[in-house]
């Protein structure tokens, strides 16, 4: 038996239910190979043997697999914008009570943004966000919240002071945000995406997914939000046929469902 990529990816699937043929192929089988390498494993059919026996190593695969890039306020114009017409926006839209979902958080930089942000519009007691990610050990760092100095570079001044402790070198995000927040183990390929979301923020995930992949999650929002809510998307993203799949365009980066 040949043990090729198509192999490897049949054997991820059943054993993580994660569908490799979702993201680029060249990029993917590329930083597969390096981590087998960096192992020291020899062979596709190996390399799962040591993952299923391994349970470290499973979760580094998991946590590879997974590109966590992630900083706090990214892309600072696009908050602007959020701060100044989105948030307000919803508001007088669905009240102050938000139902929000941050998908693909990684390290939890996005929906504690979130939080921040809201902040200046609504009592921190009454702001919750649910956010999601693949991979358990970003969402294990999220959960900690302390991050480098350059994740917090992009904090508006105030709210850094208000809401980071310096300990060291690192940022501890403060409890009061912490709570605001609930963290779950989703897969935007396979899990149910609820419905009557308020606003959706999905950053700088999808550009690794097949067009035909990313379509697929793009439609799932749209019907997971509710009507009149909001996709804010990252700044390496556009989606092409937001008419098509059922949005109006605020901006390049806000998406409404009508």
């Amino acid at each position: 038996m040949a043990y090729d990529y198509e192999w490897f990816k049949n054997s991820v699937y059943d054993l993580t239910r994660i569908d490799l043929n979702a993201y680029k192929e060249k990029q993917m089988k590329r930083r597969i190979d390096t981590l087998i390498a960096k192992n020291g494993v020899d062979g596709y059919d190996k390399y799962v043997a040591f993952i299923k026996e391994n349970n470290s190593k499973f979760e580094e695969f998991i946590n590879y697999l997974t590109i966590n890039v992630s900083e706090f306020y990214r892309n600072p114009d696009q908050w602007k914008v959020m701060d100044q017409e989105i948030i307000p926006g919803l508001i007088s839209k669905f009240g102050k009570h938000l139902k929000i979902w941050s998908a693909a958080c990684s390290t939890g930089d996005e929906p504690y943004s979130l939080v921040m942000a809201l902040s200046r519009h609504i009592p921190l007691d009454q702001i919750k966000i649910q956010a999601t990610d693949l991979d358990k050990q970003v969402i294990a760092k999220a959960k900690v919240g302390l991050y480098s100095e350059k994740s917090v570079a992009s904090v508006p001044d105030d709210l850094k002071r208000k809401f980071f402790t310096k300990v060291g070198l690192s940022y501890q995000i403060s409890e009061e945000v912490k709570k605001r927040v609930e963290f779950k183990q989703h897969n935007l390929l396979k899990d149910d995406y609820g419905n009557g979301w308020n606003m959706i923020v999905c950053r700088n995930v999808l550009i690794y997914f097949t067009e035909e992949a990313k379509d697929g999650v793009f439609v799932n929002f749209q019907k997971a939000l509710a009507n009149k809510g909001v996709l804010f998307i990252g700044s390496t993203e556009q989606i092409i046929n937001y008419k098509e799949i059922g949005y109006t365009r605020k901006n390049s980066f806000f998406y409404e469902k009508p």
